[in-house]
């Protein structure tokens, strides 16, 4: 099954993607962590992609493309893929009807998640990831830490990453809401 889930920043993408996927039995690709992949390896792609991001910015087009198709080519998505947060734009939906038809497979399903901005504000600003295990999240409001700025799991030191600020939110908000209103991407998108 080839399941694609959009939605804003902090809609829950990927906390349903986690459940939904492995529900599934297939695999979940986050832009995000694909970003932070690239970017822990220090590649062409990431090294570009962190400085759009610092900035407040979405990664541009070509490398958001080069990461999803690099990684629907590995062997473990034969069986199948949850997308979270991919595509954005019109130009990486039609980027990702091309990766597909390549590949001679299509999406099953499109699920659009819908959350008010104020909301999506809230939620991403008051995340902290630990900085020993990225898998251990908290929330400042909704899931604290029993220590403030310890992980509950490990001891590790809990850090609100860059990308994660109000400014940075409300610009990447800013950001995704002029390109679609540019490209009139959420009913092209939900017309797939």
């Amino acid at each position: 099954m080839r399941v694609l889930l959009i939605g804003p920043p902090g809609a829950g993408k990927g906390t349903q993607a986690v459940r939904l996927a492995a529900h599934l039995s297939i695999q979940h690709i986050s832009t995000g962590d694909l970003f932070r992949e690239h970017i822990d390896q220090g590649t062409e792609l990431g090294q570009n992609a962190h400085t759009h991001i610092r900035a407040g910015l979405l990664a541009p087009d070509e490398v958001t493309i080069g990461v999803i198709k690099e990684r629907l080519a590995r062997p473990d998505t034969e069986c199948g893929f949850l997308l979270d947060g991919f595509p954005r734009n019109l130009a990486q939906a039609q980027a990702l009807d091309g990766i597909l038809a390549d590949s001679k497979s299509r999406l099953d399903a499109v699920l659009d998640l819908e959350i008010p901005e104020a909301q999506v504000v809230r939620r991403i600003a008051g995340r902290r990831l630990c900085r020993q295990d990225r898998e251990h999240i908290f929330h400042v409001d909704y899931s604290p830490a029993e220590v403030a700025g310890a992980c509950d799991v490990c001891g590790g030191e809990l850090y609100q990453r860059d990308d994660d600020r109000e400014t940075t939110v409300r610009k990447r908000l800013e950001v995704i809401a002029a390109r679609r209103r540019r490209s009139s991407t959420t009913t092209k998108l939900r017309a797939w």
